[in-house]
């Protein structure tokens, strides 16, 4: 019995493999703005509301940035200089 004490002890002082992969992989913040989006945006919506693009737009919308492209808007002085 007090092996079997001993080694939830253990246990408890650190966590299995699984868990702290869990747990890292929570932790991490993924470099890719638009994957960072998704993750909040699908903890809002559940998986019966997404339609059945829902995987490819943000798939494709990842691959955008990922190829390195570079996000450009329109300056705000240009839009004060039209009026």
């Amino acid at each position: 019995m007090a092996a079997r004490r001993a080694g939830v002890s253990e246990l408890t002082k650190q966590p299995p493999q699984q868990v702290r992969d869990i747990v890292d992989r929570i932790e991490q913040r993924p470099a890719n703005p638009i994957r960072r989006a998704r993750m909040m945006v699908e903890q809002e919506v559940p998986v019966s509301r997404r339609g059945p693009g829902w995987d490819r737009h943000w798939r494709e919308l990842e691959a955008y940035l990922d190829e390195g492209c570079e996000w450009r808007g329109r300056p705000a002085e240009s839009s004060a200089d039209e009026d």
